[in-house]
């Protein structure tokens, strides 16, 4: 089982006493629409499946959870190639049907399958990461990336020594605008004389943005080469790339979603990652597997900030406590977040 982090704790504690709650349907034991009994908690992967040491993971870190904590049976299932939203939809309705409940998807992708397959399962409840989605039966896992990309932007502000610093997004859509409006912002605030240079992959997913490592370190060489000394990517598996080009190159990178300097795969590389902007996916996935296992299934967007910790920024690095002034430059911009002193943009 992956270790849950201390982060993941937290979330779920304030998640699981019922977040933005809305108690809707039943268990898919009493509801009629599936052709078995109650399996537990699925999963369906977004680009770059189980392995990325990112989103996917951090997922099936709460899957794990679930099912060690709740005896569940379990189901993770991996998107294939430049598959539609048909397929999408068929995956989700087979999981349903099987008498898995709740159903998530995991990522935004998952949007419009969502919206059909949730109408004919009235009595499963659905979730689904980064997107919102309208429904009785269905929760929307959503996160304020900006948050924690706004603490990753102090990190690299206060850790150049170049006053050039990056941003690599897997593809260019809303979701990842969010993650450098945030960064840039933080950047900036901290200090002005820091350039940042950004660069997006592909313009869409089936081009390989979130899951092309080779992409991920081709961008990033090239931010290297204009002198760029950390490096943040929110990119899913194409972070690897990010990752080992600026462990080569020996300088920082930032880690996303997870806590990137703890996963094994990255090892090699993990004394160059300065910290990680953390996403609790996974505690949002166990958060609603544990509100249907309490018969009081979320429904309704449920928001993860700075506030309730669904998002924050790793220190797991020791080098991370020795960059001068790194730590209370962050602990302060958290703070005067959470206290509404400072707006992070959004875009």
């Amino acid at each position: 089982m992956r270790r849950i982090s201390k982060l993941t704790r937290v979330a779920v504690g304030v998640a699981s006493l019922g977040l933005v709650a809305t108690a809707c349907g039943g268990t898919s034991s009493d509801s009629g629409d599936s052709d078995s009994e109650d399996r537990g908690v699925a999963i369906a992967y977004d680009v770059g499946g189980k392995g990325d040491q990112s989103f996917n993971d951090a997922a099936y870190a709460g899957l794990t959870k679930a099912k060690d904590e709740f005896g569940y049976k379990t189901a993770d299932i991996e998107p294939t190639e430049g598959e539609t939203n048909a397929d999408k939809e068929q995956r989700l309705a087979s999981l349903a049907k099987q008498g898995y409940n709740p159903v998530i998807g995991v990522g935004f992708a998952y949007g419009p399958a969502m919206k059909a397959v949730a109408a004919k399962y009235p009595k499963t409840t659905f979730g689904i990461v980064d997107s919102v989605v309208e429904g009785k039966n269905v929760a929307s896992l959503v996160f304020a990336e900006e948050q924690a990309s706004y603490l990753a932007g102090v990190a690299a502000a206060k850790a150049t020594k170049t006053n050039t610093v990056g941003f690599v997004g897997g593809v260019d859509v809303p979701l990842i605008h969010k993650f450098e409006a945030g960064y840039k912002q933080g950047v900036q605030d901290t200090n002005s004389k820091v350039k940042v240079l950004s660069q997006y992959l592909t313009q869409t997913a089936e081009e390989g943005g979130f899951s092309s490592p080779d992409k991920g370190k081709a961008a990033a060489e090239g931010q290297i080469e204009k002198k760029a000394d950390v490096l943040y990517a929110a990119a899913g598996l194409s972070g690897q790339g990010v990752i080992e080009a600026a462990a080569k190159a020996k300088v920082w990178a930032i880690g996303v979603d997870s806590d990137q300097y703890k996963q094994a795969a990255l090892a090699p590389y993990k004394n160059y990652i300065l910290t990680s902007a953390l996403k609790d996916v996974g505690g949002a996935v166990y958060a609603l597997s544990k509100s249907v296992h309490d018969d009081k299934p979320l429904a309704g967007t449920q928001t993860f900030d700075l506030k309730v910790n669904g998002v924050g920024l790793s220190d797991s690095n020791p080098e991370y406590a020795k960059v001068a002034g790194l730590q209370d430059a962050v602990n302060k911009a958290k703070q005067e977040i959470i206290d509404g002193k400072i707006k992070v943009n959004t875009e």
